[in-house]
């Protein structure tokens, strides 16, 4: 019996666990499995990245979940500091590229794995290559802002945008004793949110000290004469900076696929079916950062760039390449974050992805609280609720809160995946005690006062 070659770029966590789930199923003798990364890591939390930065994780390496030796150990042949420049669909292999040295030689493949990730969003300003000016999505881009802020001459830091990354950035450099002002086009921070909760978070940054600037438009960074980021340019105002962080956004790393013709969605992800296989090739999976994924509230093809899901699709392809099945039906939208003790959390549509998919809808909002009122240590929470006019149909939660409030929003992530309505959610069997929830629990006072809204409409 002939041994099969599993080539898989990309060592994170959608690539790794595609190879190591590939490998549970199939020893060396069946499967040869060779993985590029051209970075110096594999396997690792990016997610946790602004908690290293800010110094909540103490060293680098307690990020990472299996280092190459761990995997090579496994009879995964990992090879680092590796770039595949090119993939010919039609000659079944790959090029690759020694970063360090330039050396290229082509791999040959039966069954191929794309788990290439996404790219931080750097825009075309002037100044933007300046140094310290950094984005921050791998350990190596990590390491460098720490660097940079090792050697800052001065403690100004401005952060590009309020999202995820943007905020959780800010926070992180508050504790590394800096001035913070975080530069948004947005109305408000967190467009995750719809903006009446979004304002919310933008009051809290305030709150820790961080300057918000909203439906602010970055045009450039000044520069020194030694080519340092110094200021930060919009239309109206300069922001002084000894360090910048770009954290606008992430896009799809599909330029290597697109070359190969690979079929790329209106997000620029790859696009696979529901085993994670490309679409319209037998031997081709991608998951990950670089795949758009189905919708399942609004039904349309979506990026979210999460290390959740990117696990999953390594678990699901590495199956189906070692001769199983699997599949990944798709996604709700769940996240969640924090801006110190503040949790901020959604699940579904908002309101503008609701009115672009034509769907109607009745929102409401509710004030209530973690703990029974009278309960030491209870705080305030707010969650917003949209549910679908004629139906009822649940069709998104948002929730900001203090401790407690965050992981609240999985109620509505798991009667978002079931297909549930405001009222079928009322009637929900949650765990309560007057240290963990009121009576009724915030998410329930949201669907009771939802259902009331779909009845009157």
């Amino acid at each position: 019996m002939s041994i099969e070659r599993l080539v898989v770029i990309g060592g994170d966590a959608a690539g790794m666990s595609a190879a190591s789930q590939a490998r549970r199923l199939k020893g060396p003798g069946e499967l040869e499995i060779v993985a590029f990364e051209r970075g110096h890591f594999t396997s690792y939390s990016a997610c946790g990245i602004p908690y290293w930065v800010g110094g909540d994780v103490a060293e680098r390496d307690e990020l990472i979940a299996r280092t190459p030796e761990e995997h090579r150990a496994r009879g995964i042949d990992l090879r680092l500091r590796t770039e595949v420049t090119e993939i010919d669909v039609a000659g079944r292999r790959v090029r690759a590229r020694d970063v360090d040295t330039g050396a290229q030689s082509w791999t040959s493949y039966d069954k191929l794995v794309i788990a290439t990730g996404a790219r931080p969003i750097r825009p075309d300003l002037p100044g933007v290559d300046a140094s310290g000016v950094h984005g921050v999505q791998t350990l190596d881009d990590g390491q460098a802002l720490l660097d940079t802020l090792a050697r800052a001459r001065g403690r100004r830091a401005v952060v590009v945008g309020a999202g995820y990354i943007g905020v959780e950035m800010a926070e992180a450099l508050i504790h590394r004793g800096y001035e913070v002002t975080v530069v948004n086009r947005g109305r408000e921070p967190m467009s995750t949110l719809d903006p009446d909760m979004g304002r919310l978070v933008h009051t809290a940054m305030e709150g820790l000290g961080i300057t918000m600037v909203n439906d602010a438009e970055v045009t450039g960074l000044r520069t020194d004469g030694d080519g340092g980021v110094r200021a930060v340019v919009t239309e109206d105002a300069e922001y002084p900076a000894d360090v910048v962080v770009l954290g606008i956004g992430v896009r799809p790393e599909t330029a290597l696929a697109k070359s190969a013709g690979l079929p790329l969605g209106r997000h620029g992800g790859l696009l696979t079916d529901l085993a994670m296989r490309v679409r319209g090739h037998e031997d081709i999976w991608a998951g990950g950062d670089c795949v758009e994924v189905l919708d399942l509230v609004s039904g349309q093809e979506r990026h979210i760039a999460l290390g959740t899901h990117a696990n999953k699709h390594g678990q699901v392809i590495g199956a189906n390449v070692g001769g199983g099945y699997a599949t990944f039906p798709g996604v709700v939208g769940t996240a969640v974050s924090k801006v110190c003790d503040l949790e901020i959390a959604r699940t579904g549509l908002r309101e503008k992805d609701a009115r672009r998919v034509g769907l109607r809808f009745v929102t409401v909002t509710v004030e209530s609280t973690s703990r029974a009122g009278y309960y030491p240590g209870a705080s305030a929470m707010t969650v917003k609720m949209l549910a679908e006019r004629r139906t009822g149909r649940l069709l998104g939660v948002q929730i900001v809160g203090r401790e407690g409030a965050g992981k609240r929003v999985d109620i509505a992530a798991v009667a978002l995946t079931a297909g549930m309505t405001v009222e079928q959610m009322t009637a929900l069997d949650l765990g309560y005690a007057p240290p963990f929830s009121p009576v009724w629990d915030p998410v329930l006072v949201a669907a009771r006062k939802a259902t009331a809204e779909v009845r009157n409409a």
